[in-house]
């Protein structure tokens, strides 16, 4: 059988239950992945209703990695939902309903509590500061972990089309210390909410989230771009091949499915 990278998430985490970091790289797979929600009855319209389950442990939502998963464990075709694991957790979030990854079916089975959802929930909705105002002074980024730079690059590259690129550099600022400063370059016009919630994905999820990056968006016309590209540290970001589509209900993280 082939390991999916939630599977791959979830051994490390278990090979080394006392690295913090491997439990948020495990996180982080969740909230990215796409899952497939079983349902009591097929989606109508924008409506769904999940199949809850009611345990010792609380009520839980049960969600697989992998279609042919879901269908094992239900025992067959069943309707289901596909969405993003950041749509599923803003749906359910206060609900007091956890999530069971992948029961019984694979290696990374495991149950996620009311709790852990409620803290992935307040990660998903965290944003870095944005700063409007020019930096007086540019300088390279310096004193930050590798494994930062690590997520920053992992995270950008899912932000397909948002942005033309970004620089991360050392700023300075009247009435400030130097900060890090994340610039991105020619970003599509909604699309600064999406960009600075991934950089503080990034930071949490490395476990640098005492760390404090703040971001800003110029265009590439922008006097300030040529001294950003000379000192920073270049980011590109992937260009959108097609406009994406939400293709079933939870796709569009604007738009989440009603439960019932």
């Amino acid at each position: 059988m082939t390991e999916t990278p939630l599977d791959s998430a979830h051994r490390s985490m278990s090979d080394a239950p006392e690295d913090d970091r491997l439990r948020l790289k495990f996180f982080e797979r969740v909230a990215d992945a796409e899952l497939f929600l079983l349902l009591e009855k097929e989606a109508e319209g924008n409506q769904i209703v999940p199949r809850l389950f009611d345990t010792e442990e609380g009520r839980f939502a049960l969600v697989f990695d992998r279609e042919h998963r879901l269908a094992e464990f239900a025992g067959g075709i069943s309707p289901y939902a596909a969405l993003s694991g950041r749509s599923l957790i803003g749906m359910i979030a206060g609900q007091k309903i956890g999530i069971g990854l992948n029961l019984g079916v694979a290696p990374s089975s495991i149950l996620l509590p009311e709790d852990a959802v409620s803290w992935l929930s307040a990660v998903l909705k965290s944003e870095p500061g944005q700063i409007e105002a020019a930096p007086q002074e540019l300088h390279s980024p310096a004193n930050l972990p590798p494994e930062v730079l690590g997520a920053l690059d992992t995270k950008l590259a899912t932000a397909v089309g948002l942005a033309k690129s970004a620089y991360l550099v050392t700023a300075m600022h009247d009435g400030r210390g130097p900060s890090h400063l994340l610039a991105f370059i020619d970003p599509l016009p909604e699309a600064a909410s999406a960009l600075a919630q991934a950089v503080s994905e990034a930071l949490v999820f490395s476990g640098a989230e005492d760390l404090q990056i703040d971001v800003a968006f110029f265009a590439s016309s922008d006097p300030l771009t040529p001294r950003l590209a000379k000192v920073g540290l270049r980011f590109d970001l992937p260009a959108a091949e097609a406009p994406l589509q939400p293709f079933a209900p939870g796709m569009d993280t604007d738009k989440p499915p009603r439960l019932k």
